[in-house]
């Protein structure tokens, strides 16, 4: 029994005075956010807690997770395990980590599933695209890189967790899959702690837990062509939400846009959209399969998710037209 119990129960109180005992008691519990810079984006995560001393430590413990990730998959940071594999296992078999050897089989998995429009190899020629200076690979290097996208040249061996590629050129990046991962984590982070309201976002990824205390939370989807603007808001709860534009990184030369989804069939970029967003149970397969779409175009993208149970999407076409997956085309407004 608490102190606050004990004088209730030994004193005659107005009921006045109780209910607002009650009221700062209840007014303790409140929303706790944290916004970091990690993986080259904005990490927000924001959570219902009854005090900060419950909210902070889940907060820093989500925040310690996406650095390591980060740290752990990088491409960009020459001591992660990422850069290891890509440094080494072109020579033969590398016993790696069991979650790297995860993340590399459930990219598999999606390449499978979408006929290789999901690669992770194609960072073969990918590492040849400098965005910010605004630089791309001639066509003669173009043509040799090429050759070394193929999911395929990823060998696995579930048995001794071993990764070997099957051609010294192959180099991976997990992009288009490790934010989503890290989203989940962090909302595993979470639900662990006994949180049951919450959200993580990575970029382009979020991924929703329970409601807004009664209410839906509100995820916007970006208009590609109006800064600020959105195309579309949509009413979420317990949702993994992903969405992948050619506005994120790009430049433009000649009047062509080259962004960072590339097509793994050209190693040029994909554009047959403007953005695609899909929704689903998980962001690490919600973030893999939006890259997938929008590579395939809305046509052959849509009848993908059409197939897929529990997952719906919305594309921004190349002509700037909003298309939905078959069951959210039945709430969407009508033009």
């Amino acid at each position: 029994m608490t102190r606050f119990s004990l004088i209730l129960g030994r004193f005659s109180v107005p009921a006045s005075i109780v209910a607002l005992l009650l009221l700062s008691t209840a007014a303790a519990a409140s929303w706790f956010e944290d916004v970091q810079s990690i993986m080259g984006t904005r990490i927000h995560a924001e959570l219902w807690a009854d005090e900060a001393a419950v909210a902070e430590p889940v907060l820093a413990a989500m925040m310690t997770e996406m650095r390591r990730i980060e740290d752990a998959y990088s491409p960009y940071l020459p001591d992660s395990e990422l850069s290891a594999l890509n440094a080494h296992a072109a020579n033969g078999w590398m016993t790696v980590s069991a979650e790297l050897f995860e993340l590399l089989d459930k990219s598999r998995e999606v390449s499978q599933m979408t006929h290789g429009a999901f690669d992770i190899t194609y960072a073969s020629v990918g590492r040849y695209y400098d965005y910010r200076e605004g630089t791309r690979p001639d066509n003669e290097l173009l043509e040799t890189a090429i050759k070394a996208i193929n999911y395929r040249y990823v060998e696995l061996d579930a048995m001794t967790r071993s990764v070997r590629f099957a051609r010294p050129e192959v180099y991976v990046d997990l992009g288009g899959i490790a934010k989503g991962y890290a989203v989940d984590r962090c909302i595993q982070i979470m639900v662990d702690a006994g949180i049951a309201h919450g959200s993580v976002s990575a970029g382009g990824d979020s991924r929703i837990l329970g409601d807004r205390r009664g209410k839906p939370w509100t995820v916007g989807v970006r208009d590609p062509r109006r800064e600020g603007a959105m195309a579309a808001v949509l009413p979420l709860t317990d949702t993994a939400v992903s969405t992948s534009g050619d506005y994120e990184r790009f430049f433009e030369q000649d009047g062509v846009r080259y962004h960072h989804i590339l097509d793994p069939s050209t190693g040029d970029s994909a554009r047959g959209s403007w953005s695609v967003t899909i929704l689903g149970p998980e962001t690490t397969f919600t973030d893999a399969l939006s890259t997938s779409v929008f590579v395939l175009g809305p046509e052959k993208g849509m009848e993908l998710v059409n197939r897929l149970p529990g997952i719906d999407a919305i594309v921004i076409d190349a002509q700037g037209r909003l298309r939905y997956s078959t069951e959210l085309a039945e709430l969407a407004p009508v033009d």
